[in-house]
């Protein structure tokens, strides 16, 4: 008799397991939402006047990201995102990629989507790209993903989808001139909600989001501006709006997710590229500097993750995440293993139960490209340290200062210097210890430079002719690289 019902056990396993070539309906969907130049305190759950209910609400009901870090700039990031390795190893810690320029990030490093796909999954990309185009090779299509809508630079007209000159606006290959006149953040919602409608249930989605806001020109539809109608600054209060229009374009595609059934099995991460610009009217008090520094304004960015299969919800997580940890911590979500050469390291147990991060360190960027931005940055437990040029502007900044653009501090605009904080004692870098703790300094400065041997050079060619979009149609193009 108890071989019978073992025998039965065995056979009912065997009929509900995946069989070869069948379709895995268990591996959650991954939502990857990246905001650009999201600033600290630019998000309602850090600053109460900011309208944000949607992404409030997700990160509320998820666990709050305290200490998830990021690039200062736009290409580091992703590049960090997609490869799972610091810029400096992969060659764009130096600025971003610009559009007449021959950059895209070599073949021999694989990318998110490629590695997701090799699990079973649909990938699917909207939005922002910078990550290089000169050669097809380097595009969406040709880098994992099975569709893409977006653009390939690094900003661009919200209206026009112009750019230096050229229009940049692609529907998988094929350049988009009927979008003239019409707000991204609509049309990009319009497609990712397009997406979800049509995905088969059958099938794994990974869906990544790299929206065009909140990055400038600031342009916004006014009704998102009226709901500042207090904030006198006008860049401020148009910035605002597009934080807002953010906020509404996620909240379409949650509830499109869940009336396509698919929202109970999905893992959603949210996370800024940089800080917020403040030459845009971004704002990260109390942190100091912004986007294009490496002061925590610029690096510490706005994260949160959402999900069912979280286990511990309703939190602040204050552990130590780093922007080429997503990586291998959506690919362990996938049922996935990243390599080990990989910087990344997976923080799915930090992020679903709070465990406490595997990560003590890590570098912010290493860059000696130029003698006048020469820089190196580090974190080592709660010390970081910065060597060159720590970028500007500087101080603590407030949001009521915009019109005057100065900082909270009489501080200058630094230039190149070393400086030395403990974060857990002072978040905000308001003391330097680079005098008063020489051994901790030394400690540090011989870590960096154990961190410099493996600098690779950065991929920053001269502005090259061939690319200019009066040679392809009026439209930024491949096929000049």
């Amino acid at each position: 008799m108890l071989r019978a019902v073992l025998l039965l056990l065995t056979a009912a396993l065997a009929v509900g397991a995946e069989q070869p070539g069948s379709k895995d309906t268990t591996k959650p969907n991954i939502l990857f939402i990246v905001a650009d130049d999201l600033g600290w305190n630019d998000v309602g759950w850090h600053n109460p006047d900011v309208k944000t209910p949607v992404l409030d609400q997700l990160a509320n009901e998820g666990v709050i990201l305290n200490q998830s870090y990021v690039n200062y700039v736009c290409t580091p990031s992703r590049t960090a995102f997609m490869t799972g390795y610091f810029p400096y190893h992969v060659g764009t810690q130096h600025l971003v990629f610009f559009p007449f320029q021959a950059q895209g990030i070599p073949s021999n490093f694989s990318f998110l989507p490629e590695k997701l796909k090799d699990l079973g999954y649909a990938t699917h990309m909207v939005g922002k790209w910078h990550l290089g185009f000169c050669n097809w090779n380097y595009t969406p299509t040709y880098r994992g993903f099975d569709s893409f809508f977006g653009y390939y630079n690094g900003a661009e007209d919200y209206y026009t989808h112009v750019v230096a000159a050229g229009l940049d606006l692609r529907d998988d290959k094929e350049v988009v001139r009927t979008r003239n006149g019409q707000y991204s953040t609509y049309f990009f919602t319009d497609r990712a909600v397009d997406i979800v409608e049509k995905h088969p249930a059958d099938t794994p989605l990974f869906l990544y989001l790299p929206f065009q806001n909140v990055h400038q020109p600031l342009q916004v539809p006014k009704r998102f501006e009226d709901m500042y109608a207090s904030v006198e600054n006008e860049n401020r209060r148009i910035l605002l709006g597009m934080v807002s229009a953010l906020d509404e374009a996620v909240g379409n595609v949650t509830m499109a997710m869940k009336k396509a059934g698919l929202w109970d099995n999905t893992l959603v991460i949210f996370t800024t590229d940089n800080g917020g610009w403040i030459s845009a009217s971004g704002n990260n008090f109390p942190l100091r500097g912004g986007k294009t520094t490496l002061w925590e304004g610029g690096t510490r960015g706005v994260a949160f993750a959402h999900g069912k299969m979280l286990q511990k919800t309703g939190y602040t997580n204050n552990e130590m995440i780093h922007a080429v940890d997503w990586f291998p911590t959506i690919l362990e979500a996938a049922g996935g293993t990243a390599d080990d050469a990989i910087d990344g390291v997976s923080q799915l147990d930090t992020i679903l139960s709070g465990k406490p991060s595997p990560r003590t360190e890590f570098v912010y960027n290493i860059d000696d490209y130029s003698a006048s931005t020469k820089q190196g940055a580090i974190r080592v437990g709660d010390y970081k340290l910065i060597e060159g040029y720590a970028g500007t502007p500087d101080g603590w900044i407030r949001p009521d200062n915009m019109t005057a653009g100065k900082p909270d501090c009489a501080c200058a605009d630094p230039a190149t210097g070393t400086w030395l904080f403990n974060l857990k004692d002072d978040p905000t870098e308001h003391h330097n210890l680079a005098d008063s703790m020489p051994d901790k300094l030394k400690e540090m400065q011989a870590k960096l430079e154990e961190y410099k041997e493996s600098l690779v050079p950065a991929i920053f060619p001269p502005v090259d002719p061939k690319s200019l979009p009066a040679e392809w149609g009026g439209a930024w193009s491949p096929g000049w690289c």
